[in-house]
């Protein structure tokens, strides 16, 4: 019987239905779990793919990169070619390189970035990227 009220326990987020996971409580089916795509916008076409998030138990078993089963960020891309993004169960914000898809850096800010990081040029006239939650955190970019 389909419930939208069956939310097992999945790591930090929750899944709609038990039987997407295996008996080890990942997504049944085979990784990538969640990508990041660069699409050109002339053209319509995938640049780059790369999974988005991962398990860092699985990592530490020799499992690549997997993405994360549930993901509620937003992108935001910056004037200089960088993309951030939030919102993966493992609770990293992190920086891609626009044009490869290239994970330049991540961070854990301490709380789930659900949303859009906003972007602007502050009074010394760095770029800052800020992330919101229980509180602000800025980010200066070099």
């Amino acid at each position: 019987m389909l419930s939208s009220d069956v939310l097992p326990s999945f790591g930090k987020t929750k899944m709609p239905f038990d039987y997407y996971l295996d008996r080890d409580g990942y997504p049944c089916n085979a990784p990538p779990w969640a990508e990041l795509f660069g699409i050109n916008a002339n053209t319509g076409d995938i640049v780059w793919r790369v999974p988005l998030g991962e398990y860092k138990e699985l990592a530490a078993k020799g499992i690549p990169k997997t993405g994360t089963a549930t993901n509620s960020g937003a992108p935001v891309a910056t004037a200089g070619g960088v993309v951030f993004i939030g919102g993966t169960a493992d609770g990293q914000f992190r920086a891609f390189d626009a044009m490869t898809g290239k994970e330049l850096w991540s961070a854990s800010p301490g709380f789930d970035v659900g949303g859009a990081a906003v972007v602007y040029k502050g009074a010394n006239g760095k770029q800052h990227v800020v992330v919101a939650g229980p509180r602000l955190i800025a980010y200066a970019l070099p």
